[in-house]
């Protein structure tokens, strides 16, 4: 597939309906280059400053390339001014409050995805997140053209209708990480096609996930961005404070607490 624009639609009411809308060309290709190299560029310089060291087998070509997390608490650092600047981009922030209405931002994370990479298996992003009584929202950013063969994502939409639930194993063949949310009964996954500086938004609750990435020579970096709505109260602490993207500031809301549906696995946190 390569567009979720369904015409004629607005925004808004295909969000409400799928839980996914792709916005095609919203960052720039001079934009795009800024940020690949910044975060080549810091991977090569030091991969442990921002990067989930430990999380892979160190002959896991993920080791070399981790995925970097939360770097927008980085001042210090190119790529943690760049996730900062994304955070409160009013191209971004502005879909997003069409969508649901004014937002905080919660969390910024990098991926590198080169060949050979596995994939995620499909999962729910508020598993972690933990937003409450509104849901987490995704912008997330396509550094490179991606499609089915570097490891683009999946999306099942529709899914954003269920509630969060308890993850089972994943193959570890093709998912670095071990959790799997499988798609509700009728629904199927869509491959996405996008193209670097297309953004692609979706609800916390929506199923998605990707394959390996199987292509000979092409990365699958993204920038991915996750808000809340303001009217979330609570949030699990790995992702507090939050970011007001008109001012800039830290916010805290209430740590959520307890174990969630899922009982203490739930307490992971990071993303």
């Amino acid at each position: 597939m390569t567009t979720l624009v369904t015409a004629p639609t607005t925004r808004r009411e295909q969000y409400e309906r799928d839980g996914v809308v792709q916005v095609e060309a919203l960052l720039d290709a001079a934009e795009i280059a800024t940020i690949r190299q910044a975060y080549m560029e810091q991977v090569e310089r030091d991969r442990t400053a921002v990067g989930a060291i430990g999380e892979v087998d160190e002959n896991d070509v993920l080791a070399r390339y981790p995925r970097f997390m939360q770097p927008h608490r980085r001042p210090d650092l190119a790529i943690g001014q760049l996730a900062r600047r994304y955070l409160s981009d009013p191209r971004i922030v502005g879909t997003l409050t069409d969508l649901v209405g004014p937002v905080y931002g919660a969390q910024s994370m990098f991926y590198f995805k080169p060949p050979t990479a596995r994939g995620q298996a499909m999962h729910q992003d508020n598993y972690f997140l933990r937003a409450h009584p509104e849901t987490c929202v995704a912008a997330w950013i396509a550094v490179d053209d991606c499609d089915a063969e570097n490891g683009a994502l999946s999306v099942v939409p529709g899914s954003h209708t269920m509630e969060v639930v308890c993850p089972e194993e994943a193959d570890a063949e093709e998912s670095f990480t071990s959790g799997l949310v499988r798609p509700p009964e009728g629904m199927e996954a869509v491959q996405t096609e996008m193209t670097a500086g297309d953004v692609l938004f979706f609800h916390g609750s929506m199923v998605h996930g990707s394959l390996p990435n199987t292509s000979a020579d092409r990365f699958r970096r993204s920038l991915i961005l996750h808000f809340v709505p303001q009217a979330s109260v609570e949030i699990s602490r790995f992702y507090l404070p939050l970011v007001d993207p008109v001012t800039g500031a830290d916010v805290t809301i209430d740590e959520a607490t307890g174990g969630g549906p899922c009982g203490e696995v739930w307490e992971g946190g990071a993303h």
